[in-house]
């Protein structure tokens, strides 16, 4: 019986987020970030302040922006966005 495996398109953004200072603040984005419907996984590195976010390509980039917003930390311009859309 042949796979009915269904490929996702997905895309790859990096977010940069100031306010973060500690591994307790890493945390609360990355988990902010994969709460989001259509995120497939987030890791956020401290040191250069920013969230890299592997999505669906239909994952609102203000939906992840607002997402770190409401965790308590600021998104900046979204980098590397392969739709084009403004963040």
């Amino acid at each position: 019986m042949p796979s009915q495996r269904r490929e996702l398109s997905t895309s790859k953004v990096q977010i940069p987020v100031r306010g973060m200072s500690c591994a307790s603040c890493v945390d609360k984005v990355e988990h902010a970030l994969r709460s989001v419907d259509g995120v497939l996984n987030a890791s956020v590195n401290l040191a250069s302040e920013r969230a890299t976010v592997e999505m669906t390509v239909t994952t609102p980039l203000a939906t992840l922006r607002r997402a770190v917003r409401d965790a308590g930390y600021e998104p900046l311009e979204v980098e590397g966005d392969a739709r084009g859309a403004p963040p």
